[in-house]
């Protein structure tokens, strides 16, 4: 290992980051600024209401570095997202820095950009600069500010107005053992541009260890709509750090999915702003734990403008000593007349001692509006599971059966049929005899 890497994320170790990367100046002072607010900032307190379920204290930053040099080869691990899927343009990262791009001509020629952000940097330098951090907030909190300071094997997809993409694009994220990603996720669609882009991280095994500490930024400006899907397939000893947002503008729509099956913690906020009138969103969730995993998803449901729609549904089977905490918001700005929110979470507990935290939220300062929310926990009904096997089935394909029917309710708003089957096998695979 150099001496750098063992430096790890100090002021020396982020002289040296940023003296690799051939950025232009506007992108580099960012970093610098937010460099300095994370310098400046505490870790989260226990004692916050957001992270007092979540005990990161094992976690050290030092053991990790910052991504200088070359990447390892990787294992090779193929996709679950795209198998048997023709896609219009994919990208591979390794350890934070770009491996594999491809972009199909069709697309170029209509003016789609799409691939290495931080390359992109210098040949889009005023798209990208318009747009970076102007959803998420780096102040946010200490990973955020360190994510800002050093992001590094970002993805952009830019589509121009009113252009149909037919095609799914695909981003493939890797991370060896050890390993840091730092990925940072742009997706800008202008005017009624439409657009489908899956997203899977994945380790070379079940065992290794690695930090992620992630953004995403949707943008959607009027009569835009994308389709997002993002699966989170870290091993079961990776930590995972990651702040989402979306901001839909009039008439837009969104369907996001998101898949959350590995890392040994999870703390995520996930954050949809309807900000134009008419605005849709339609968010699913599925979540699978094992193990000792702890997987934390903060949401919110942000209504700034009239007559939008949200759509949130979460679904979460748990097994071992594994547990979970949801805490959803439906927020409704003064404005926001004629808001129609709903959010809920149901979790299956397949272990006595799984846990569960689900705590579902309105703030609402509107007068004409609906909104509804709920949350359901409780354990597999052994009469299903002996009808099941008095049909033929073992104990343990019942259990399968029944636990890959309780996630059906979300598979069945996903639009694309290789995610719904990928989601459905990759559950299916990790459920063992319940007790």
């Amino acid at each position: 290992m150099s001496t750098t890497a063992e430096l790890g994320f100090t002021q020396t170790a982020f002289d040296a980051f940023l003296q690799s990367r051939d950025e232009p100046e506007w992108l580099l002072e960012l970093r610098r600024d937010a460099w300095r607010q994370f310098s400046a900032m505490e870790w989260p307190a226990r004692n916050l209401e957001e992270w007092r379920r979540t005990d990161f204290r094992l976690f050290k930053l030092g053991n990790f570095h910052l991504p200088t040099e070359p990447a390892a080869a990787p294992q090779l691990i193929p996709g679950l997202l795209n198998e048997g899927v023709e896609v219009g343009g994919q990208l591979t990262i390794v350890d934070s820095r770009p491996s594999q791009s491809h972009l199909k001509q069709s697309w170029i020629d209509k003016g789609v950009v799409f691939g290495s952000l931080s390359s992109l940097s210098r040949s889009h330098g005023d798209l990208i600069r318009r747009h970076l951090f102007q959803v998420v907030d780096p102040s946010y909190d200490r990973f955020a500010a360190l994510h800002a300071a050093c992001w590094c094997g970002g993805q952009l997809l830019y589509v121009p107005r009113n252009v149909t993409i037919d095609e799914p694009f695909y981003i493939h994220a890797l991370m060896n053992d050890g390993g840091v990603d730092l990925g940072h996720t742009l997706v800008i669609l202008e005017e009624g541009a439409e657009a489908t882009l899956l997203t899977e991280t994945s380790s070379p095994r079940p065992e290794a260890t690695g930090f992620h500490c992630g953004a995403t930024e949707l943008i959607l400006a009027p009569r835009a709509r994308l389709r997002y899907v993002s699966l989170q397939n870290w091993s079961s000893s990776v930590w995972h750090f990651a702040h989402q947002r979306a901001i839909l503008h009039q008439d837009a729509s969104l369907q996001w999915t998101l898949g959350a099956l590995g890392s040994r913690l999870a703390k995520v906020n996930q954050e949809v702003a309807l900000v134009g009138p008419g605005a849709e969103s339609q968010v699913n969730g599925v979540m699978f734990t094992e193990g000792k995993q702890h997987l934390s998803y903060h949401t919110l449901q942000h209504h700034q403008a009239p007559s939008c729609r949200s759509d949130f549904l979460y679904k979460t089977a748990l097994q071992d000593r594994s547990h979970t905490v949801w805490r959803g918001m439906i927020r409704v700005d003064q404005g926001a007349q004629k808001t129609d929110g709903y959010q809920r979470n149901d979790n299956l507990l397949l272990s006595d001692q799984a846990r569960a935290d689900s705590i579902p939220g309105l703030e609402i300062q509107a007068d004409d509006v609906r909104c509804t929310h709920g949350s359901t926990s409780g354990r597999v009904d052994e009469e299903l599971i002996f009808y099941a096997q008095c049909r033929g089935l073992t104990r343990n394909e019942a259990i399968r059966a029944i636990v890959v029917g309780f996630f059906q309710q979300v598979f069945d708003r996903i639009t694309i049929e290789s995610v719904r089957e990928a989601l459905g096998q990759a559950i299916a695979e990790r459920v063992r005899e319940y007790k």
